[in-house]
């Protein structure tokens, strides 16, 4: 079974629509999202709706995590708690109630789905974790292969035996040989690897192998997008 794997929209839903294009091409019919469909891009609620739509299987972001769970918006720091609330009045009954269903974590076709760090943490990132630590996790893992999000990087970890190894990914095929692997799949709206196309992963279940999906769309609409929504210049700049 071949499998797209999805993080990070921020409402941009320019990026979405031109990855959703390039999986449908493909004909992928099962997708998974790890979090984060809103805040910094001007069109959350459009990008819930395609997921919604969709049929994609769902975890918690730090972003809804803070709706569904408002004390924790003091993880965030004061400009985006503002702009947070900005993004929040965006989003319809229907939206509020779909990220309500949402849980941290799935566990499914030996994979661990989860927004930052496993097994259920959708706030710790992974450059927060030592590598000694980072091990533990992912050799004590059920399941052969996780998939994170968060930090809005690309990165593959694999563990055989005692001996993890860590590399950054871009864009091609990787086969996978180990006993168990973590990826981080980037981020579809707010990349920050250097490189502002949206990114996403498909996952070859049979083959073992990991595809890097780059996908162009047109970045000066979200931007102006997100200077008409009155939202701070710094997330138009990102994109740049």
């Amino acid at each position: 079974m071949r499998l797209a794997v999805l993080s990070d929209i921020h409402g941009n839903l320019e990026a979405l629509d031109r990855v959703l294009e390039d999986i449908s091409s493909r004909r992928i019919r099962t997708c998974y999202f790890l979090g984060d469909a809103i805040s910094y891009g001007p069109e959350p609620d459009l990008c819930l709706g395609r997921l919604r739509e969709n049929n994609f299987y769902c975890v918690l972001g730090n972003h809804e995590l803070a709706i569904v769970q408002p004390e924790t918006k003091k993880y965030f720091n004061p400009p985006t708690r503002e702009h947070f609330d900005q993004s929040r009045r965006l989003l319809s009954d229907h939206s509020l109630e779909f990220i309500s269903t949402w849980p941290c974590l799935r566990t499914e076709h030996d994979m661990l789905l989860v927004h930052g760090c496993p097994p259920d943490s959708p706030v710790r990132y992974l450059f927060e974790v030592q590598d000694d630590e980072l091990s533990r996790i992912i050799s004590s893992m059920d399941q052969f292969i996780a998939f994170v999000g968060h930090t809005h990087e690309l990165e593959l970890v694999q563990c055989r035996g005692n001996v993890m190894q860590r590399r950054l990914l871009s864009r091609g095929v990787y086969s996978l040989d180990a006993d168990r692997v973590l990826v981080n799949a980037g981020s579809v709206g707010q990349p920050r690897d250097g490189d502002n196309r949206a990114k996403y992963i498909v996952w070859d279940q049979e083959k073992l192998e990991l595809e890097v999906c780059f996908v162009e769309y047109d970045i000066h609409k979200t931007v102006r997008g997100i200077l008409d929504r009155g939202f701070p210049d710094y997330y138009a700049q990102r994109l740049r």
